[in-house]
């Protein structure tokens, strides 16, 4: 197989990244694309620390295993299998399944800071930012983390403010303007019809496919 093209997709927490992905998959063949997850690469809790009220804050670059995000995608670009077991927030990993990850013609690598980090940023071949209003990425990480992951409200509004805004401004927004791409996902779209801006990165990607 010749060397894949590799793709990031960033933007903040409750931008639509995961949705984006969705109509990635459903648009391309399944065995033309491979989507890899930052998420599987937070250190262990143990190792880390938490800020003063002990919350753990997901929402800092230096929870993530770097060295090793980057080893898997170099090994996944050329022609690798490689294996890695969920992550799974809350939840124990006791019982977390282990996720199999092949080499396909279309790597998509998905995280909020996969721009930020030099060893990961040098992989892509091409960038891709979701863009989205303020106040739709706050609505979005409530539903998602209180229906999802079984957070209370008292904490996701703590997080919100103490670790997700902050790191947005600091860690993901300077990185929107050296994108390649910017995918605006303000208005809500039925899961089987995606934005003329997926329809365009979707054709664009298939022209990759040798």
């Amino acid at each position: 197989m010749n060397r894949p093209y590799i793709v990031g997709i960033s933007g903040g927490s409750g931008s639509g990244k995961t949705q984006v992905l969705t109509w990635l998959q459903r648009i391309l063949d399944p065995e033309d694309i491979c989507l890899f997850s930052q998420d599987n690469y937070y250190r262990d809790r143990l190792t880390t620390s938490a800020d003063e009220v002990r919350a753990f804050n997901f929402d800092d670059p230096n929870v993530i295993d770097v060295a090793q995000f980057a080893d898997d995608l170099s090994q996944l670009r050329q022609g690798y299998t490689v294996n890695r077991r969920e992550y799974t927030f809350n939840k124990s990993a006791a019982n977390a399944p282990m996720l199999e990850f092949r080499p396909a013609p279309i790597i998509v690598v998905e995280g909020i800071f996969i721009f930020h980090y030099k060893e990961i940023k040098s992989l892509l071949d091409l960038k891709v930012f979701v863009d989205v209003q303020e106040h739709l990425k706050f609505t979005r990480r409530i539903a998602r983390d209180t229906r999802e992951r079984g957070y209370l409200l008292d904490d996701v509004l703590y997080k919100y403010t103490e670790h997700v805004a902050p790191a947005y401004d600091k860690f993901i927004a300077p990185y929107r303007h050296s994108a390649d791409i910017v995918i605006p996902n303000n208005q809500h779209c039925p899961a089987h019809k995606c934005p003329p801006a997926v329809e365009v990165l979707s054709e664009f990607l298939k022209s990759k496919i040798l």
